[in-house]
């Protein structure tokens, strides 16, 4: 059976090409494919592969005097398909907010709730507390917690500026942040600790991921954005999101086929049909009349099918 994990750990890693080489080495051995984000602070990974060479990772990983006791989520039934390549990246952070990664650490972040903990917390419902979503607002519109503040950002270095520009909403409350598997919530919720207004600010541990798996019918509706072919994960019969073009209910996202564009929007098979999988008029006539480069990944998924 395949299987993708999902992990990182904030630690100091003095030598940082030394790892990515061993890190390189040991995926290619045991024939993993994914991403992998190392850092001075620490290393963030998405990897995919058969059951037995992915446990032989976990096992490598624990052994290594860094990377013990790291939090790895699994989804089951997909692997290595999901990712095209390994890709390892050397970054100043393996979550890119954009500030001093010193001065906002994990350890100065909010209190972990594990996922009863929010459960009862979203159960009890007290007056003062907000829930904000600290992901991109794309994957928030397919699948978010009930009443959660969704902030109009599309990359996660923008959450800065939203949490200065909005402080007032923070004042005096209890503040849930979340995200996909909590990486982006460590130093998220530092940024608005070190603001000194909220009341209480908490994350949940594990992200959306440990909490549904907890509550596949609890506070959490729709479905949760992942970053690899799958696009996204049904958490249950919820359809949050709508067609981009004819604003019917759907959450099946697609990327504009006019390469130029590449839009990443949420669109219905009829209008994908209708509109020749483009994003608007404009930039089907632009495909059609051939001025514009095709994406190749809608070129191999359709000479597949043709072939079939």
């Amino acid at each position: 059976m395949a299987k993708i994990i999902l992990f990182y750990k904030y630690v100091d890693i003095d030598n940082v090409p030394e790892v990515a080489k061993w890190q390189r080495a040991l995926c290619t051995e045991l024939e993993l494919t994914g991403r992998i984000v190392l850092a001075q602070e620490g290393i963030n990974g998405t990897l995919g592969g058969q059951d037995e060479q992915v446990s032989k990772y976990i096992q490598e990983m624990n052994n290594h005097p860094l990377f013990g006791e790291i939090d790895f989520k699994e989804s089951l039934g997909v692997g290595s398909e999901c990712f095209p390549k390994l890709k390892i990246w050397m970054r100043d952070e393996i979550c890119h907010l954009g500030v001093d990664t010193k001065k906002y650490s994990p350890a100065s972040g909010g209190k972990h709730l594990k996922p009863e903990e929010v459960h009862k917390l979203l159960e009890e419902n007290p007056q003062d507390l907000i829930i904000i979503d600290t992901r991109n607002k794309f994957e928030a519109d397919v699948g978010r917690f009930k009443d959660a503040i969704v902030p109009d950002i599309r990359y996660f270095r923008e959450f800065p500026k939203y949490v200065d520009e909005n402080l007032e909403q923070f004042k005096d409350k209890q503040v849930l942040m979340y995200c996909t598997g909590g990486i982006r919530c460590e130093r998220a919720t530092s940024y608005l600790k070190s603001k000194d207004v909220a009341k209480e600010i908490y994350q949940i541990e594990g992200g959306i991921h440990r909490y549904v798996e907890k509550y596949p019918d609890g506070f959490f509706r729709g479905k949760n954005y992942v970053f690899d072919d799958r696009v996204t994960v049904k958490v249950n019969d919820d359809i949050l999101g709508s067609c981009y073009i004819c604003q019917k209910p759907n959450d099946d996202f697609t990327n504009c086929l006019n390469a130029t564009c590449n839009k990443h929007f949420i669109c219905c098979s009829e209008c994908k049909k209708e509109y020749a999988g483009t994003c608007s008029r404009e930039c089907q006539e632009l495909v059609k009349e051939k001025k514009v480069n095709i994406r190749p990944e809608f070129i191999n998924t359709n000479s597949k099918a043709n072939r079939k």
